[in-house]
């Protein structure tokens, strides 16, 4: 036998052990049930200690090292959201690959010895874009998520059946690692109809979901969001005897006991200060929380980053408008990169005092290596007034969902006869407006500061008036979810009188195929996009430093890393040495409002708390 035969039937026989290994561990079925006060893992008491970390918001590339870092915490356990608008960006076309692949995530995490919390709700907040839900529901004429409405439902049942297809396979009880499923999302926060709660469990079951279902809701509204018949878990709550009492209450006197959302940490938006929760004052709560034998999720364990134009926002009558920034370390025991902190050290001596005798935690992964990128010059242009589609007419402004259009920006123009000064009023913007006369920016409007009009005096002349708006977040909490349209989404008027006859061009920005770019260009005195090169002679984790810039979205090797904004507190664009390689890099960078800066560079460490 030749030595390529040799080779080859070596390789086809180990590959059919491995593959019987597959299917021989595929077989082997547990089962998860609920005890009077604890839950039970093959009939035996077990404790979840579990981390939140969602899959968009880490590079598929680096999925495996951060399960080893959660082992390594001494999680037992992952939870994540499932995201609508991922999987089902357009109406009818899902997508579960890639980045997307939830199953492959979720197989990772059993091949890594970790359990799997799902929670596939519809509706996840997270602050993410809508709350999870796709753009294009609001083009569904009369539809109202999360209510009984029967298009509503009948948009839902598609999507979860398809959620099923992916992973009702990998349940406890079909051999794999879900141990349990959520059903809703903190829904007692918004309604209380126990009939709307009914069908999503009776959704979920007919999508193959036949395990182990709960809901979870902060302590407040827990008795308005619960399902009587599924486990109500808390969040918010560590006190060991409220818990159990408030479990107790809503749950025929018994438990098991779940805290579903454990904050040790929380969340930033743009211009407040960078949050940070000291450790010391919860690593005594988790010890209390373990030592009364109750379950635990931290909600995050791991943040990563919201990349590309998936960041949502807050708002409410007593709040202005607040979209999130890109980065979601949350200040989490595992930083965006996904290295230890000091409140991963801190809670993993916690954790190792509740482990079952002779166990022992692996050892921590040491940080990964960062680099620093000298000046990175910018030598290709283009602006943005001269990269435009074919133009949508109408004789007034239409949103982002009339133009079926999801995130990103678009652009209205028309013409005004000028020769005048006067108030320029755009009624409901959402959310933020560059505004340019004759091509040239002479100012914005910012929906945070409740800012709708502005002072501007025109040219003599017909005069060309465009508006370029960005889609900054849509509202993920709250009431607003059902006000959430993008653009302008009333009038346009100047000194009261309302202009008609628009021009409106979608820019998603989802490819920058069709940009033409230069050495340089006429004038530059309104929105650009800047493209350049970098030689890398090793690949590692860096930070690209926008603090000289001032508003805008970056792309590296085709990847959406990002938005940045002056004002902070994030002043750095986490980059994954997963995306990076060896010699030339490409970036590119949308700027909105300092056109002419022309070099970046890039830090070893991240700047999320400087405000500008």
């Amino acid at each position: 036998m030749n030595m390529y035969l040799k080779n080859t039937l070596t390789a086809l026989l180990i590959g059919a052990a491995l593959l019987n290994q597959k299917e021989v561990k595929a077989q082997v079925k547990h089962t998860f049930d609920l005890g009077e006060t604890q839950f039970l893992l093959d009939g035996k008491p077990f404790q979840m200690i579990s981390g939140e970390m969602h899959y968009p918001r880490v590079p598929r590339e680096a999925w495996r090292a951060r399960m080893k870092m959660a082992k390594a915490m001494g999680l037992n356990t992952i939870g994540t959201y499932v995201f609508w608008n991922l999987h089902e960006p357009e109406k009818g076309k899902f997508d579960f690959k890639g980045d997307n692949d939830i199953a492959e995530f979720v197989m990772i995490a059993q091949q890594e010895g970790l359990w799997v919390i799902l929670r596939p709700s519809p509706y996840v907040c997270a602050e993410w874009e809508f709350g999870g839900y796709p753009y294009w529901l609001q083009n569904e004429k009369g539809l109202t998520v999360r209510s009984k409405d029967t298009q509503y439902l009948a948009e839902y049942k598609k999507y979860i059946l398809e959620v099923g297809k992916q992973l009702a396979p990998l349940q406890i009880n079909h051999g794999g690692n879900i141990l349990m499923v959520q059903i809703e999302n903190e829904y007692g926060s918004f309604s209380d109809d126990k009939d709307y709660l009914k069908i999503n469990e009776n959704l979920f079951k007919e999508a193959g979901f036949d395990g182990l279902l709960y809901t979870c809701d902060p302590a407040a509204d827990l008795a308005k969001g619960h399902l009587p018949g599924l486990l109500p878990a808390v969040n918010g709550l560590d006190d060991p005897a409220k818990v159990k009492k408030l479990i107790n209450d809503n749950h025929g006197g018994k438990g098991p006991y779940y805290i579903a959302e454990w904050y040790p940490a929380w969340f930033d938006w743009w211009g407040t200060k960078h949050h940070t929760v000291p450790l010391a004052q919860y690593s005594g709560h988790l010890d209390s929380v373990l030592s009364a034998g109750i379950s635990i999720n931290m909600y995050m364990f791991h943040g990563g980053t919201t990349r590309g134009f998936m960041n949502g926002a807050n708002f409410n009558d007593k709040n202005p408008f607040e979209p999130q920034i890109s980065s979601y370390d949350y200040d989490a025991p595992l930083d965006e990169a996904g290295n230890a902190t000091a409140k991963f050290m801190t809670f993993r001596k916690v954790i190792e005092k509740h482990l079952a005798p002779g166990v022992k935690l692996p050892a921590v992964p040491i940080a990964k290596p960062t680099i620093s990128i000298d000046d990175i010059n910018l030598t290709q242009a283009a602006l943005v007034l001269a990269n435009l589609p074919v133009a949508n007419t109408n004789l007034r402004p239409l949103t982002f969902e009339n133009l079926h259009q999801d995130y990103g920006f678009v652009l209205y123009r028309t013409n005004v006869t000028g020769g005048k000064t006067g108030i320029l009023k755009l009624s409901q913007l959402r959310d933020y407006a560059v505004i340019m006369i004759n091509g040239k920016t002479i100012g914005t409007l910012d929906r945070r500061l409740k800012q709708d009009s502005i002072k501007i005096t025109l040219p003599a002349g017909k005069v060309r008036l465009d508006i370029l708006v960005e889609n900054m977040g849509r509202i993920n909490f709250g009431k607003y979810l059902l006000q959430n349209t993008k653009g302008i989404t009333e009038a346009v008027t100047f000194n009261k009188l309302e202009l008609l006859n628009w021009q409106m061009y979608r820019l998603p920005y989802k490819t920058l195929t069709p940009i033409k770019f230069s050495k340089s260009v006429a004038t530059v005195s309104s929105p650009i996009l800047r493209a350049g090169t970098f030689n890398l002679s090793k690949v590692a984790d860096t930070y690209l430093d926008m603090r000289k810039w001032g508003k805008g979205v970056i792309w590296v090797n085709g990847h959406n890393i990002g938005k940045y904004w002056s004002i902070g507190p994030q002043q750095t664009l986490y980059m994954p040495a997963e995306w990076l390689k060896k010699g030339i890099n490409k970036v590119v960078v949308l700027e909105l409002l300092k056109p002419k800066i022309t070099s970046l560079s890039a830090l070893d460490k991240p700047i999320l708390d400087l405000l500008q």
